[in-house]
């Protein structure tokens, strides 16, 4: 999608074309469409926002603290945030501070810090657990093996039970047999929220049964570093 074209006019195009999926796979158009915001400059920020967008997706814990704490301090009631890249254990209270919405739970020492930040903020966001579905060494995630007793023991030590799962499929495979499992899992599991796909595959996750999909640069353009 060209850079040149308004944000707004991205961000209705997507929408569309999540819609199309939806309605090509038999299911109801009631996906989530996550805006990633991550490294995006404040002024692209706010033509979002004033595009209807109330859903953000950051990978940052401080640069969420200066945006959404600051900045955009003035909408942030209306805004559903959603922490999408790793989390540092030692920044566990910062993100429970910052976010609705952490999506990358994937070791059980996380889930300490998380409930024992809860515990002096006085609530816990929702949790999504973070799959590791392509099983990849460098790659943060639950394996789908471990998965079981992963769940299980969130429940009985710290009585966490995750809202659903979450995965980024291996770059260099297709990613739709990764979508398949995540949604299974997010089935036999009984949880809600299946967030998968992104800019180049979303219409795939939704094909397969997303309930939220993160895109970045196909509705912001090139990321400025």
């Amino acid at each position: 999608m060209s850079d040149t074209l308004p944000i707004s006019h991205k961000r209705k195009l997507i929408i569309e074309r999540i819609a199309a999926s939806a309605k090509r796979a038999g299911l109801n158009n009631n996906q989530v469409l996550t805006a990633v915001s991550k490294m995006q400059p404040d002024f692209k920020i706010k033509e979002m926002i004033s595009a209807g967008q109330k859903v953000f997706g950051e990978n940052r814990v401080q640069e969420s603290q200066i945006r959404w704490g600051n900045t955009f301090k003035y909408i942030r009631k209306d805004i559903e945030l959603r922490l999408i890249g790793p989390l540092q254990s030692n920044k566990a209270l910062d993100a429970v501070k910052v976010f609705d919405v952490i999506e990358t739970l994937d070791r059980m020492s996380l889930a300490k810090a998380l409930v024992r930040a809860a515990d002096k903020h006085g609530s816990l966001p929702k949790i999504l657990v973070q799959v590791n579905t392509g099983e990849e060494k460098q790659k943060s995630g639950v394996s789908p093996s471990h998965l079981p007793l992963f769940l299980s023991e969130l429940k009985k030590e710290y009585n966490i039970k995750p809202a659903g799962l979450m995965c980024i499929p291996p770059l260099k495979e297709a990613a739709s047999p990764h979508f398949w499992l995540l949604k299974k899992l997010t089935e036999d599991y009984g949880m809600e929220a299946t967030s998968m796909g992104m800019s180049n595959d979303f219409e795939v996750a939704i094909e397969m049964g997303a309930t939220h999909v993160r895109v970045g640069s196909a509705l912001f353009g090139s990321r400025i570093y």
